[in-house]
């Protein structure tokens, strides 16, 4: 089981009593989002890093495009896997097994991220 497993576990547990049936659905857009940061950092370090060291491999705006065409596959990826039979799977075999996350500590983590990938973005 990946960290992104169990990050989408606790936010889905966490949610599961409150928003009954949207929990799942508030789980992956998170774990969706988490990746996508997680994506926009590495970018934004690669850009960073060629800008500097003066090459051009590509324009902004494909990179951009790039990016976009990214998340859009993270998402429905993670849709995918955490929507049919290995969610259930997966929940069955690591019930009580997952340590438990503060949920402010797995909400900031892609805010941490996106100021971060902004911060090195400033260097381009």
């Amino acid at each position: 089981m990946t960290i992104f497993d169990q990050y989408f576990y606790n936010v889905f547990n966490h949610y599961k009593p409150k928003l009954k049936q949207k929990a799942s659905s508030v789980a992956t857009t998170y774990i969706s989002l988490l990746q996508s940061v997680i994506c926009f950092v590495l970018g934004s370090f690669f850009a960073a890093f060629f800008s500097n060291m003066h090459v051009d491999a590509m324009s902004s705006s494909k990179a951009w495009t790039l990016f976009v065409i990214c998340c859009i596959i993270i998402y429905f990826k993670n849709w995918i896997q955490y929507s049919g039979k290995k969610r259930k799977v997966l929940n069955a075999k690591t019930m009580g097994k997952i340590p438990n996350r503060n949920i402010w500590f797995l909400w900031s983590l892609p805010i941490i991220g996106l100021g971060l990938g902004i911060i090195i973005l400033q260097a381009v």
